[in-house]
């Protein structure tokens, strides 16, 4: 891809104990209820605030086109009761043509993940921890040898540990 990555990849690393409310709420906001979730958000200045607003929870970058195409096969669908891997019918009912359509869409900031919500996909994606561990402690921030803020192409490395590709 030649053009220039239009969202964020973001991962939820810490729980809720000793949390605000208004923290908790911003992470509901973002679709990150529990640690080792992800999701995508748009470049926005309104979601870049929230992200700053809980940035000692979670940490984010600019994902690669690969990493979107692997977070998009591991989305769930929602539907009578069941929860279901996303297929390729489904994508035709949802109107793209496969999963490489679809990551284009959201790659270029053209689809976004909450809008996907109500046609009975989540928005986020469960993750194991990372495999190996984390590399920094938790408690800190990137540039301070942690784990947690921003942390640009690196947030790549990171899912690839996590979802046990």
């Amino acid at each position: 891809m030649s053009e220039e990555c239009k969202c964020y990849l973001v991962i939820r690393i810490k729980g809720s104990v000793k949390a605000r409310k208004e923290h908790l709420d911003t992470l509901r906001m973002l679709n990150l209820k529990r640690a080792n979730w992800a999701t995508i958000v748009p470049k926005k200045p309104s979601y870049e605030g929230m992200l700053k607003k809980v940035e000692h929870m979670i940490t984010w970058g600019e994902p690669n086109f690969k990493t979107i195409k692997t977070f998009i096969k591991r989305i769930e669908v929602i539907g009578d009761g069941r929860i279901e891997e996303l297929g390729e019918e489904f994508l035709k009912k949802l109107g793209f043509e496969s999963i490489e359509d679809l990551a284009k869409k959201i790659y270029s900031g053209e689809v976004l993940l909450n809008k996907l919500k109500d046609k009975g996909l989540r928005p986020y994606v469960r993750l194991h921890p990372p495999r190996g561990g984390f590399k920094g402690t938790i408690k800190k921030h990137v540039s301070a040898g942690g784990e947690y803020g921003y942390r640009g192409e690196k947030i790549n490395e990171l899912f690839v540990r996590m979802a046990g590709v």
